[in-house]
């Protein structure tokens, strides 16, 4: 949990600054889950250079907040890029923006890094299981934002959708929907081979337990009105108009299956058309385990109403965009 400095040399390789590279996309990494980026035979040596490159060379933190929980010293350690890592990135000509995942002081709460964890771990169980395919290919969100209108690119706060005043009627209240709506993250599939590509977009949701499923009071924050206010973005394309994509679902990880069905049932009850909302439960523990959370996410999504579906495949369980060229 503190650096111990043994003396031991240290000179970096090209693996090393692809650990670097790795970890300005991500922000928060596990041990486990960057040994399946980079590589190495041998996943205990693999180990043994990260604590050196966090020991000896300080190039990578251990982020404090992880030994909070009671067994965190059972779980593969937490790793993030150092000051000195994006030094080395940036003299080599190789920092990107800053995490385009995950943007840096946004985790100062043990709270917020656990949530923030949780959106890495995800989204980088999603872009591992893709790349185990060879035809499934992860879009990344600077990908997405490359090819976003110029309003957008320039934007502070590209991912923050524009919303709009609207109000529903459910069997018990009246919910209320305005402003914004900034998802954990936006990434897409590509699904195909060279003659033919396809693409499905995502809005990722991290749920963590945190906040209300509904309330009775309009204007207040809940997940249900999040969830009217994504209804609203399709509806409206600005999916399109503002980040240039076909489509957009929206999916939520949650950690219990009693709140799974909760939201399912929220979400039957307020809007129609459910079938771009898809939900899976992956248990308290297993956002702390990228090796389990990976396995889950090869089960099928469920949606309010509607069949399983699962996303690493193409189907016809929602349109999608098709095209014969190279990128989304």
């Amino acid at each position: 949990m503190k650096r111990q400095k043994t003396g031991k040399s240290l000179a970096l390789t090209p693996r090393d600054l692809a650990i670097f590279e790795l970890l300005e996309r991500y922000r928060y990494l596990r041990s486990t889950s960057i040994h399946a980026f980079v590589g190495g035979a041998s996943a205990t040596r693999f180990k043994e250079r990260l604590g050196d490159l966090y020991h000896e060379g300080e190039y990578l933190n251990r982020p404090a907040q992880q030994w909070e929980t009671a067994h965190s010293r059972y779980l593969p350690a937490v790793y993030e890029n150092s000051d000195r890592a994006r030094d080395v990135l940036a003299a080599q000509g190789r920092l990107a923006d800053p995490c385009p995942h995950m943007p840096y002081g946004t985790s100062g709460a043990g709270r917020q890094f656990a949530h923030s964890l949780m959106i890495c771990e995800t989204l980088a169980s999603i872009e591992l299981a893709a790349k185990a395919k060879a035809d499934l290919r992860f879009v990344s969100w600077p990908e997405i934002l490359a090819k976003a209108p110029e309003e957008t690119r320039r934007s502070p706060n590209p991912l923050r959708l524009p919303g709009f005043p609207r109000r529903l009627k459910t069997a018990a209240t009246e919910l209320a929907c305005s402003g914004y709506t900034v998802p954990d993250a936006v990434f897409g599939l590509e699904y195909g081979g060279e003659a033919r590509r396809s693409y499905r977009f995502f809005a990722l949701e991290a749920d963590r337990g945190t906040m209300p499923v509904m309330r009775s009071a309009r204007g207040q924050t809940s997940f249900l009105e999040k969830m009217i206010a994504y209804h609203g973005i399709a509806a409206r394309g600005v999916h399109k108009s503002h980040l240039g994509i076909p489509n957009l679902l929206v999916l939520t990880v949650t950690t219990s299956e009693a709140r799974k069905q909760s939201m399912l049932s929220a979400l039957s009850g307020a809007i129609e058309d459910s079938a771009m909302f898809l939900f899976k439960e992956v248990g308290a523990a297993a956002h702390r385990s990228s090796a389990t959370l990976g396995a889950v996410l090869h089960l099928p999504w469920d949606r309010a109403g509607h069949s399983h579906v699962d996303i690493l495949k193409p189907g016809d369980w929602r349109p999608m965009e098709s095209t014969s060229e190279s990128s989304a």
